[in-house]
């Protein structure tokens, strides 16, 4: 026989498992969407570097203007690697990510310049004339 409790309780019990599992979904989701986003930010923040770049390597500045122009909105130079041996050093430092990547192209030009322009590092490279001919961006 069924007391008058017994259907109160499966209601409950109903309604806890509808609420936790909304909890749950609700969770889940939520945590996407900050990954999602947090994707977002990062692949915008590499590909605006990348642009920027891209650009600057379009108008073929010389050493001198790419010191100037990075001293003045705030990007030190970390380094200036003379050998490979030294921009291995640099690189194992600075851009282990992309490491071979950025001895690959140190092989290639004379002068190599690296700075740290706000969360990202840049290695810059240079013909022999002084013109910036090449880069690479790695994410600190």
């Amino acid at each position: 026989m069924l007391t008058s409790d017994e259907p109160a309780q499966g209601d409950a019990r109903q309604r806890i498992w509808i609420v936790t599992g909304s909890v749950a979904a609700t969770a889940v989701l939520a945590g996407f969407a900050f990954f999602l986003g947090a994707w977002a930010f990062d692949t915008r923040r590499v590909l605006a570097h990348e642009t920027r770049l891209q650009r600057l390597v379009a108008q073929r500045p010389t050493l001198g203007q790419v010191l100037q122009g990075l001293a003045d909105e705030g990007s030190p130079l970390l380094a200036s690697p003379a050998s490979d041996d030294e921009l291995r050093a640099v690189a194992e430092l600075h851009g282990r990510a992309r490491m071979a990547e950025i001895v690959e192209k140190g092989r290639r030009w004379p002068t190599k310049r690296v700075f740290r322009a706000g969360d990202m590092v840049y290695f810059i490279y240079f013909d022999d004339a002084g013109v910036m001919s090449d880069y690479v961006s790695v994410a600190r």
